[in-house]
């Protein structure tokens, strides 16, 4: 498919509080992913490039023990292997992620 709503697509639970749209190709995988207030993914690595931006409210990414607190239009890149996680607070935040290679446990 070339277009798609990501309005109109199911979701997948990645972690309580924390669901994804996702949409994928043969090198990359899109992700549109809803954090409910109060919600923390803990820290993780995986092999894969990360490169995201918020588009409605503020979070808190922990990148290589760097912290901060990113609004929206603002942009994170976190290379493959590096350690990584976030926090939300008072409000609910919605964020785009793009992976490469694709998170195959991502697709459904």
């Amino acid at each position: 498919m070339y277009f798609n709503n990501p309005e109109d697509r199911e979701t997948k639970e990645l972690l309580p509080g924390i669901v994804a749209r996702t949409f994928w190709g043969q090198e990359m995988l899109a992700a549109v992913v809803d954090l409910e207030p109060h919600t923390e993914l803990p820290r993780h690595s995986h092999p894969h490039e990360q490169v995201g931006i918020v588009i409605t409210g503020q979070i808190e990414f922990e990148v290589a023990g760097q912290v901060r607190v990113l609004h929206p239009g603002e942009v994170y890149v976190i290379p493959g292997g590096v350690e990584h996680g976030a926090r939300t607070f008072d409000h609910p935040v919605k964020v785009m992620d793009v992976f490469s290679p694709v998170r195959e446990e991502y697709k459904y």
